[in-house]
């Protein structure tokens, strides 16, 4: 099957849908959630032919999808916990998104883990031996060198070069290594929504799902009030985190991951990801990732978030001197509280599960996914994370098919480009400015097509008045906040914020 209809998202077609979906209101899937999963099931179902509704109470990626460090991780960290399966089932679903999916939009970032007095000769034979595994894993997931680099050791003076604000007494070295960064998880989801929609899935965000079932459910319209009824021959709970509001009897353990955000100049404009060891732990960092519009993203925290669930989760007080004090071991000149210019915190649908000595930290606890089905109950697909979310989404859909005794094409999204998707070659030829072929991939040349709308939105950010334009008419945002927050990333430091808000206003007059 091919797309067979338009990718663009905006605010007639959701109205049009709405309509439709109100004289037509009995479709094969449902689905509820519009993170990365909830988007790879709607895409995964629509590519094999299903009518499928998405519904999102608030806008794509408003949950944990934006929240994460940007990283397509290949699996490293499970093999110290010797979760060989997560570990191969991650690198697998990395080269997915790095070769096929959405090569446009994932970039190989050395990871740096500066030798300095701090690391001895037997933790750093360690974090060696774990990059050479996973050099292994993306050799057997057939990611080649090309994609990413082997693992190597690199000189005092490189390691300086990639991480300029490393301390230089007693720096011996450092050992790098390679993983995929996103460019944007919230642009990444947003890409997988846009591509179901053009296989004909209904993308519907600001519409909250309400007394859901197996095989139907509410569907409020926040906007306007009204309310319908819809049956569907199935229906999957991809609400992540906030999957017990949908159905209670599910019951995660979620921990808080936070990050702060940095200018990247306060760190010498760094090219590869600063990796700190924790002192006194194995096997965890923090990292300092570079990131898009001039900033670097320090993390990350692995905090129990126990009791009520926020919207927005926030990040304490505790958790950013955790990442300035850790982080700080590895500079030359000590970051502050002043050079802090936002944070953000997600937080992550872990199962629940108890360590061998009957603990329940939640950095032990199991990254893997399972798909939940009880009679009478929407089938939730829940745990997991941002890299394995095709594999999370084609399990659920298979579920979906058996439980309702549907029939459908074969799954196809091994294989299947997002919109904008395209290798590096075919990028070159695309007539528009770099940062719009990173962010946009061959739609870059529509973006840059509106020639009139080509200055920044504002003195010192990287971002165009077109983007903003084309949030609207192409990425479904309805708001300001949703091109400031989700579409762009300008809204993450207030001040930022500040400078845009009228000019994007201005899009929705």
């Amino acid at each position: 099957m091919t797309p067979t209809g338009p990718s663009s998202l905006n605010a007639v077609r959701r109205s049009r849908e709405l309509e439709q979906l109100g004289e037509q209101p009995a479709v094969d899937l449902l689905v509820i959630g519009g993170g990365v999963t909830g988007a790879g099931v709607a895409l995964d179902a629509a590519s094999r032919g299903l009518s499928v509704v998405l519904a999102e109470r608030h806008d794509l990626a408003f949950g944990t999808s934006r929240w994460s460090s940007k990283l397509v991780h290949g699996g490293l960290r499970y093999l110290a916990s010797a979760n060989v399966r997560i570990a191969r089932e991650s690198a697998v679903e990395r080269n997915i998104v790095m070769t096929r999916t959405a090569p446009h939009l994932v970039r190989p970032l050395p990871q740096l883990v500066p030798l300095l007095p701090s690391v001895g000769a037997a933790e750093a034979a360690l974090v060696r031996t774990g990059f050479l595994a996973g050099d292994a894993l993306r050799a057997a997931a057939g990611t080649p060198s090309t994609v990413l680099s082997r693992s190597r050791r690199v000189s005092a003076q490189r390691t300086a070069e990639l991480a300029p604000a490393v301390r230089r007494a007693g720096l011996r070295g450092g050992l790098l290594a390679y993983d995929g960064q996103l460019i944007d998880d919230a642009r990444f989801v947003v890409a997988l929504a846009r591509t179901a929609a053009a296989y004909g899935a209904r993308i519907l965000t600001r519409v909250d799902a309400r007394d859901v079932t197996a095989d139907s459910a509410t569907l409020r319209d926040t906007l306007t009030g009204n309310d319908l009824h819809i049956r569907a021959r199935a229906v999957v709970n991809a609400a992540g985190v906030w999957a017990g509001r949908v159905d209670p009897t599910i019951r995660l353990r979620p921990s808080r991951g936070t990050h702060i955000v940095l200018d990247a100049a306060a760190l010498g404009n760094p090219t590869a990801a600063l990796t700190v060891p924790i002192p006194g732990e194995r096997n965890r960092f923090v990292f300092a990732l570079p990131a898009q519009l001039g900033r670097v993203y320090l993390g990350l925290t692995d905090e129990d978030a126990a009791g009520e669930l926020p919207d927005v989760p926030r990040a304490t007080d505790g958790e950013i001197d955790f990442l300035l004090d850790t982080v700080n071991t590895a500079l030359a000149r000590p970051l502050t509280r002043n050079d802090v210019l936002a944070s953000f915190a997600g937080l992550r649908p872990l199962l629940d599960t108890v360590t061998s000595d009957g603990g329940r930290a939640t950095a032990d606890l199991s990254r893997k996914h399972a798909v939940i089905r009880a009679e009478g109950r929407p089938i939730g697909i829940v745990g997991g994370k941002l890299t394995t979310y095709r594999k999370m989404a084609e399990d659920a859909v298979d579920t979906a098919l058996e439980v309702a005794g549907m029939t459908a094409r074969p799954c196809r999204t091994r294989h299947l480009p997002v919109v904008g998707a395209a290798h590096s070659a075919a990028l070159r030829t695309v007539h528009a400015p770099q940062m719009l072929v990173q962010r946009y991939g061959t739609e870059a040349a529509i973006v840059a097509a509106d020639r009139t709308h080509m200055a920044p939105i504002a003195p010192g950010l990287d971002v165009t008045r077109a983007e903003v334009q084309f949030a609207v008419s192409h990425e479904g945002a309805l708001d300001v906040d949703d091109v400031l927050d989700r579409r762009t990333r300008i809204g993450l430091v207030p001040e930022d914020r500040a400078l845009a808000e009228d000019a994007v206003s201005a899009a929705f007059e």
